[in-house]
């Protein structure tokens, strides 16, 4: 085995996918954790999955394949249970008289093949396949569908729901409920719809920003499939008329997902959403928050200051929370005293005293921001400005030697300003108060693994020559398993950072408008968020038709 990944390693090395050093460097390691090279390379950023699958498919000679370009027979699927698919990791795709083809993340564990052999009887041909597709085509293929037949079969003639079918693990409803989120987590949905209409149920999972309708499920399952995330969220189960608001943490796979739980009653039932939250990444450091070089060094120059306050702002979804929380991971150090009021609560950050907003007992931001100044605070972090009175708290607070973070709904940066004095904050105050603003959004970013270049079109071409930019050879994804044919994976942002310098803050105490403030802002060289994003369509990190999508009302 050792030889093998010896020519593996050799293979990646001489076709230029990895250095020597780097190669040195993933065989050390490998011998530490006694893992395989390809995984050790993966982990590592070496390499990315399509190029360890193309090196093994031709090494090996074992065919990689397509799974969702393959029509497979759900008979086919059965032959092997989905306890064994989960745990080797295989799905079974083609039957040929006694031979099973079956796709595998790692068609050399000669263990799970001789396992699958003894179990189904058949002689398993293996195929190379990514980890990501498998997850995804073995959530699809067994996910819901069994306790979907079994949960059709025990429904009651009635419409009255014993407690045990919701409140039972092995019963179908809650098997059914725990799939349908633990298909989310491994499709890494950021939300799961649950949208009722007059004839059935259309469950419907939010991946890198954009919605997509997973299943329908029959009329007669809702009540119980809304009974049970009630029951798991501590809401009223008896109240239909009136939204509530719950929260569930379950954990898949070693991951602690904590989900927040919004119900609304609609003319064919209650609507329910649900927010994933994926506690196990943590905070993530200010490098990987996608600021380019001269943005990062602005950032950092803002949270720098003792005193004044900070503001993220963007539409409802794009990352300004995250932007947040990373900036307070860097400002959270002994010396210092930091409270938050937040609605919700995301991530609980050691050595910060975080506060979660309830106004149903009236403990509101503004509420709450007054007993946080009475509390000795170096820094405050107030989850969102939503009203006049939590503005004027907030930008006098900052004037009183505390540094503030927070967060308002704005299309850019200079409309900020504009927008705290609508909410009655005087010129002269925002002026005084005011560090700086960071406006940002969330493009989707280009799957690495079917990536491929091309030539930009004379449409393109003058965009980003309006821009500065001169390019023959931008990038897109092809589609494939891995990004589920959409070529794009994972999403970063893009900012606009405003730092309020001499200049600007004599515009905001002179009333001046947004255009002479922009006029200012684009003087001291500050990057738009068009711009930003056009950069990253350069660098071959999204595309121009995600940037325009997401800053075309900018």
């Amino acid at each position: 085995m050792k030889i093998m990944k010896k020519k593996l390693g050799d293979l990646l090395f001489e076709n230029g996918l990895i250095t020597e050093e780097q190669l040195n460097q993933a065989l050390e390691e490998q011998r530490k954790s006694k893992r395989k090279l390809g995984d050790v390379l993966l982990a590592q950023g070496y390499i990315t999955e399509q190029q360890l699958i193309e090196v093994l498919e031709f090494q090996l000679g074992i065919p990689h394949v397509n799974l969702f370009k393959y029509q497979i027979d759900a008979a086919v699927t059965q032959i092997i249970p989905e306890s064994m698919a989960k745990r080797y990791q295989v799905l079974p795709f083609m039957k040929d008289g006694s031979k099973l083809m079956v796709a595998m993340a790692d068609p050399l564990d000669y263990f799970a093949i001789e396992d699958l052999r003894m179990s189904t009887g058949f002689r398993i041909e293996p195929a190379i396949s990514s980890r990501d597709e498998l997850q995804r085509a073995i959530a699809h293929y067994y996910g819901l569908r069994d306790s979907m037949s079994q949960m059709m079969g025990e429904l009651p003639t009635t419409e009255e729901i014993e407690e045990t079918e919701i409140t039972d693990e092995s019963s179908p409803v809650v098997r059914l409920v725990n799939q349908m989120i633990q298909q989310a987590v491994h499709l890494r949905a950021s939300d799961i719809h649950i949208d009722p209409s007059e004839n059935d149920v259309a469950i419907r999972y939010r991946i890198d920003g954009l919605l997509q309708t997973e299943r329908h499920v029959p009329k007669q399952m809702q009540g119980f499939i809304t009974a049970r995330l009630k029951i798991m969220s501590r809401l009223n189960i008896a109240e239909r008329r009136l939204p509530q608001d719950g929260r569930i943490k379950m954990q898949f796979d070693l991951k602690m997902v904590d989900i927040r739980v919004s119900t609304l009653p609609t003319m064919h039932g209650e609507k329910i959403v649900m927010r994933l939250l994926d506690i196990s990444t943590g905070v993530k450091p200010l490098e990987q928050l996608g600021f380019n070089e001269y943005n990062s060094r602005l950032f950092k120059e803002m949270i720098d200051n003792p005193y004044g306050i900070l503001l993220i702002t963007g539409p409802t979804g794009s990352g300004k929370t995250t932007t947040l929380y990373s900036a307070l991971n860097v400002l959270n150090v002994e010396s210092t005293n930091t409270i938050t009021v937040e609605d919700p609560v995301e991530y609980q950050l050691e050595g910060i005293n975080q506060v979660q907003v309830n106004p149903a007992i009236g403990l509101t931001f503004a509420s709450g921001l007054r007993s946080i100044l009475r509390q000795d605070p170096n820094i405050i972090m107030v989850g969102e400005i939503r009203d006049n009175e939590t503005a004027e708290i907030a930008v006098r607070a900052s004037l009183t030697g505390h540094l503030v973070l927070s967060t308002l709904h704005t299309n850019d940066a200079v409309s900020t300003v504009m927008r705290l004095r609508d909410m009655g904050v005087e010129p002269y105050l925002i002026a005084s108060s005011l560090i700086g603003v960071v406006a940002q959004r969330l493009v989707r970013r280009i799957c690495p693994d079917c990536r491929i270049a091309y030539t930009p079109s004379e449409q393109e071409r003058i965009l980003l020559h309006s821009h500065g930019i001169q390019t023959e050879q931008l990038y897109k994804g092809r589609g494939c398993g891995n990004c589920n044919h959409t070529g794009y994976r994972g999403r970063v942002a893009i900012h606009e950072v405003l730092k309020v310098d001499k200049r600007i803050r004599q515009s905001i105490t002179d009333n001046a408008s947004v255009e002479e403030i922009r006029e200012a802002a684009q003087e001291q060289q500050m990057i738009t968020l068009v711009e930003d994003g056009l950069h990253k369509v350069e660098e071959g990190i999204t595309t121009i038709q995600e940037v325009m999508r997401e800053t075309v009302s900018y």
